[in-house]
């Protein structure tokens, strides 16, 4: 474990503050003289040498066999992060690029992967944000007897979009039955949400008032679950910005960059870590390999839920650069970020 902040003299937190604000500036090593030169600490070249090494022996700093200079580790920069950073607001100019992206007329997919793509612009990382996928009415519902175990349910929303999905049927179960739970299905639950049609099948099973059989009351449940189930599993996740991943000091480092755009076409297992940061109300911090998905690009995710209507979690906004992000810029606008969805899903 790194010492924590308070156990550092002052000497040492100053030019500890130093190695982490001219890595983050510059994306290199930071030697004695630099901080010597430029930090107005009154100390000599070789006094900062001396207190880097101490720093390194506590974890906190890394001196790459290319360089002189030093590096804070994962372990460096966790300590900065939560113990010494000073967060910077969002400028009113960086406040109105993301709202006026919110106030885009038109679908909310759209309205997110906007919003997304100027953070990512403001923050010079990739953006990143997931919602659960958005439930449409529905228009119609029919099932189509595939084979005497299996039936294909065909399911039209009110945009005019058209999904199926295979449901297992018990054996022998008549045609008439897909017909009859079909026909109960669009006339009972049309211009409804998934969710909404649940709630009402369950309701007037319960009351009595589904003129139904018992195997087309099964099949119309069994229908209703595997949309619903699917849903859940399938979010709606935009990713904008993977270009800014690309930098100057990215350039000595392309399998890095390679190890990172690899990790965000595995768009599910960024969507369970994101997932992961939906849990609570505060911002998550994932610094390099705090995070097996990250342990080789060596990246940092910055991720914060936003609630809708009732104060419910609807989805989870964010951004994934290198270890070297300026984390005292980007972890306010991430907040701010969240908070202006919060108002687009309300």
């Amino acid at each position: 474990m790194a010492a924590p902040v308070t156990e550092l003299t002052d000497r040492a937190r100053d030019i500890f503050r130093a190695v982490v604000d001219g890595y983050v500036e510059s994306g290199m090593p930071v030697g004695s003289k630099t901080i010597a030169v430029a930090s107005g600490l009154n100390l000599s070249p070789a006094s900062i040498r001396g207190v880097m090494q101490e720093l390194e022996e506590l974890g906190l700093l890394a001196s790459p066999h290319t360089s002189a200079g030093r590096i804070p580790t994962d372990r460096g920069l966790r300590l900065f992060v939560d113990g010494m950073m000073q967060a910077l607001e969002p400028s009113p100019e960086e406040r109105a690029a993301i709202e006026s992206r919110v106030g885009y007329h038109g679908p909310v997919e759209e309205a997110l992967a906007a919003t997304t793509a100027a953070l990512s612009g403001l923050s010079s990382c990739a953006g990143l944000v997931m919602v659960p996928k958005r439930e449409l009415a529905l228009r119609s519902i029919g099932f189509v007897a595939l084979s005497t175990t299996q039936a294909m349910a065909v399911l039209v929303s009110d945009d005019g979009s058209v999904e199926n999905r295979v449901i297992q049927l018990p054996a022998g179960m008549a045609s008439s039955t897909l017909v009859e739970a079909g026909n109960y299905m669009t006339a009972t639950l049309g211009g409804l949400t998934l969710a909404e049609a649940r709630a009402r099948v369950e309701r007037e099973l319960v009351e009595g008032r589904a003129a139904l059989d018992g195997a087309a009351r099964a099949l119309v449940e069994r229908g209703l679950a595997v949309w619903s189930e699917d849903g859940a599993r399938r979010p709606v996740f935009i990713v904008r910005g993977q270009s800014r991943l690309i930098d100057a000091a990215a350039a000595a480092d392309l399998d890095r960059v390679r190890d990172l755009l690899d990790d965000l076409e595995g768009k599910q297992e960024v969507a369970q870590l994101l997932d992961s940061a939906s849990a609570g109300d505060a911002t998550r911090i994932f610094i390099g390999a705090e995070n097996k998905l990250f342990a080789l690009s060596g990246s940092s995710v910055i991720a914060r839920p936003f609630r809708g209507a009732g104060g419910r979690v609807v989805g989870v906004v964010g951004v994934i650069g290198p270890t070297r992000l300026n984390y005292a810029r980007v972890v306010p606008m991430v907040d701010f970020t969240a908070a202006t969805l919060a108002r687009l899903m309300g």
